[in-house]
């Protein structure tokens, strides 16, 4: 029994790291959908982390910092499309811009947030509760139905992403735009809006994946807070081969290395010889980096075609050339 419950809470651990992951994968994915590279993804989701923080504690609403999270996501990622799709600019370069002025956007707002806690009313709404009979599954149940209704969300949403993108004609749209966007464009399809819709979804996607950490799983201000998740979420993308549902395993896989870290970082291993050290907490932190590592790795030399990214994936499209 003492295993299970060991079990269960590492698997709670375990989800409520992915679901930071999850939401940044999911934003992601819709972006290269459209066929637009964004590496300004941990940008993204530091503006999200730092206006839900902002917005909750001057607030004391949950769903208000959650919406202004959201806001404050697609605010970047509009800045993005502004820049690549009606300007034509480097998706690369901007991408990485749009990273770095995350990055300080959230601490020129933060600043003065490093020494506050979030009121109890904001924290309120995203609580841990048990969802009725489903809670009660063997160590899946306290895992997945014993979390905050954010964990749900993120679930829903790549669901509902999943049927978007392939049961409907938006769907179908989309990833034509994605393919090719010249053909798209020849049948009619509105590239430009298309384009700036789901870039920005995508952006308000991972500023919630930020507010999660502000919001429910530290609800408090650090600067630098995602750590670099928004760049493991990059490498996810491709990982789950721009499939939302895969995404979901690829961020709990993920959130899994780094709740071993966590778990691991006072466990004291015997030498040989005797005596005992204890695992130095910096090569811990190292394993999601090292896994992204191997990633890339078993990507590159991936040939299947349902498993390449888009067609058009970074490529300016200059509609005179058509």
């Amino acid at each position: 029994m003492e295993m299970l419950n060991t079990i269960g809470l590492f698997l709670q651990s375990t989800v409520q790291m992915g679901t930071i992951l999850l939401f940044a994968t999911l934003g992601g994915i819709l972006c290269e959908r459209v066929g637009h590279l964004n590496l300004g993804i941990e940008g993204m989701m530091l503006m999200g982390a730092v206006i839900g923080f902002y917005t909750g504690y001057h607030t004391g609403n949950g769903w208000v910092a959650f919406a202004a999270a959201a806001v404050a996501g697609g605010f970047g990622a509009l800045i993005y499309a502004v820049i690549t799709v009606t300007f034509l600019g480097n998706q690369t370069v901007t991408g990485l811009v749009l990273s770095i002025f995350g990055t300080g956007f959230s601490s020129f707002v933060g600043l003065p947030l490093s020494t506050v806690t979030m009121p109890q009313s904001a924290m309120a709404p995203f609580r841990a509760f048990k969802v009725p009979l489903l809670s009660k599954i063997p160590v899946l149940g306290p895992a997945i139905f014993e979390q905050s209704v954010y964990v749900h969300i993120g679930l829903i949403l790549a669901i509902v992403m999943y049927v978007y993108l392939n049961k409907t004609r938006f769907g179908l749209n989309l990833r034509a735009i994605g393919e090719n966007p010249a053909s798209a464009d020849a049948s009619g399809i509105n590239i430009t809006l298309y384009k700036y819709i789901h870039i920005i979804i995508g952006g308000m996607l991972c500023g919630l994946g930020g507010a999660y950490l502000t919001l429910v799983y530290v609800p408090l201000w650090q600067d630098g807070i995602t750590s670099g998740m928004g760049w493991i979420a990059v490498t996810l993308i491709i990982f789950s081969t721009w499939n939302p549902l895969k995404a979901i395993i690829s961020a709990y896989l993920f959130g899994a290395l780094r709740s071993i870290g966590f778990k691991l970082q006072n466990i004291q291993i015997p030498k040989i010889g005797g005596g005992t050290f204890i695992l130095n907490s910096q090569l811990l932190n190292m394993l999601p980096y090292i896994m992204t590592i191997v990633v890339l790795v078993i990507i590159a030399l991936r040939k299947k075609r349902e498993e390449q990214p888009p067609g058009w994936l970074s490529l300016p499209y200059y509609r005179e050339d058509r």
